[in-house]
């Protein structure tokens, strides 16, 4: 999500002067053993468990100009292997914040809407690198991204492409860059129009690539997909988004554990 989408819930706020802000949890495990495609033998139990509380906001100077901000809250813990033998490591606290300038062109038609955007973004190192399982890398990383989303009156639509350029950070930590894609595509079955009510049931596609790596216990990087569904939903001022992805297909450089599924949840306010 750092990567792709945008507060709040990438729908709102429209408006000239509007700001909102969201809170979503993050929720990733794996004890899955991958070497390339293949499952390997995990004899250790090696296994990670990455819980991640995204604080979000986002300010409109006008409709086309928005700023954002993103501060993850970290809580992680994982088994590996050192010496011959399993250890487990821990790590907490603020990760590295990710701040973005987006850059819209909306329009309408008779029946739909929609918007275009531009999103160069700066990831910063505000997260520490002291932990066993660190929470951040130490390194000033840059991003940009390209959306479209379109809306009619029972169909929505998003996707993006962005690039992430990761530079070398602390303790031998050096994360190769990163390309993806983002799709969300689904109906939006039920709307209120008195009340500004409603949900929308939509189905998330995200594919990544990352080129190979590092982290402070082995390589880093590979090709997955993730599939899964997602349910929104809003009354007045308030927007509510769960999801659930699972990966389809992963290919990983050396023997990493799988990305695992990731559980999604947050809420978010606009004014």
């Amino acid at each position: 999500m750092a990567g792709a989408h945008q507060p709040v819930m990438d729908m709102a706020p429209r408006w000239e002067h509007g700001w909102g802000f969201q809170v979503r949890n993050e929720y990733r495990f794996s004890g899955e053993l991958l070497g390339g495609t293949d499952q390997a033998p995990n004899p250790f139990d090696r296994e990670r468990m990455v819980n991640t509380t995204w604080i979000e906001s986002v300010f409109t100077f006008k409709r086309e100009i928005r700023l954002t901000s993103k501060v993850p809250l970290i809580q992680q813990s994982r088994v590996v292997v050192q010496g011959g033998a399993p250890v487990n490591q821990s790590g907490r606290g603020i990760g590295d914040t990710v701040l973005g300038l987006q850059l819209k062109h909306y329009y309408n038609k008779a029946g739909s809407t929609g918007n275009f955007s531009i999103t160069p973004s700066l990831r910063l190192p505000t997260g520490s690198t002291k932990d066993s399982f660190p929470v951040g890398d130490g390194s000033w990383d840059a991003g940009i991204s390209a959306s479209f989303s379109a809306e009619a009156p029972f169909v929505y639509q998003f996707y993006d492409v962005f690039y992430w350029r990761n530079s070398k950070g602390k303790r031998g930590i050096d994360q190769g860059d990163e390309v993806g894609f983002d799709m969300n595509i689904g109906i939006h079955p039920y709307h209120d129009n008195l009340t500004n009510t409603g949900i929308f049931v939509m189905a998330d596609l995200s594919a990544r690539y990352e080129g190979r790596g590092r982290d402070t216990v082995g390589p880093t990087g590979g090709k997955r997909i993730s599939l899964g569904p997602v349910l929104v939903g809003y009354w007045n001022n308030i927007m509510v988004r769960a999801e659930l992805k699972f990966p389809v297909y992963q290919d990983v450089f050396g023997i990493q554990l799988s990305h695992g599924t990731d559980f999604n949840i947050g809420i978010g306010l606009t004014f």
